[in-house]
């Protein structure tokens, strides 16, 4: 569970490594966002000459989160950061090549099958 302001990592290969999140998309009151839900977010630490500059405005989908997210069978799934992958807002698919890191199983129920089929494990 992550809201405005809060900073993430960023788990792809696009330059950003810290995001902090500005918007939290779906609605005019949505405070909080969760494994699956887009935000908007700034760039704030990048490694030079990449696709992704300091300071550029980019959409991210959130894959793991430190905040236990309850299934339907009844087991929780936590992890130990929060972390999100920026994405193309009008196809849903990742702007980087290579996804680092576990990603949650909910992403494919929210169609996200390409981030998916990047991960090296789903949990």
């Amino acid at each position: 569970m992550v809201q405005h302001r809060s900073k993430l990592v960023v788990a792809d290969n696009t330059g950003a490594k810290r995001i902090m999140i500005i918007k939290v998309l779906g609605g005019s009151r949505k405070k909080y966002a969760q494994v699956g839900d887009i935000v908007v977010a700034t760039v704030k630490e990048a490694i030079p000459y990449a696709m992704v500059k300091k300071g550029s405005i980019v959409y991210m989908v959130i894959i793991r989160q430190r905040k236990e997210l309850r299934r339907s069978d009844g087991s929780y799934v936590r992890f130990d950061d929060n972390a999100g992958v920026v994405i193309d807002l009008k196809t849903k698919e990742p702007l980087g090549s290579r996804i680092f890191g576990p990603v949650a199983r909910e992403l494919k129920n929210k169609g996200f099958n390409k981030i998916i089929s990047l991960a090296s494990e789903v949990l």
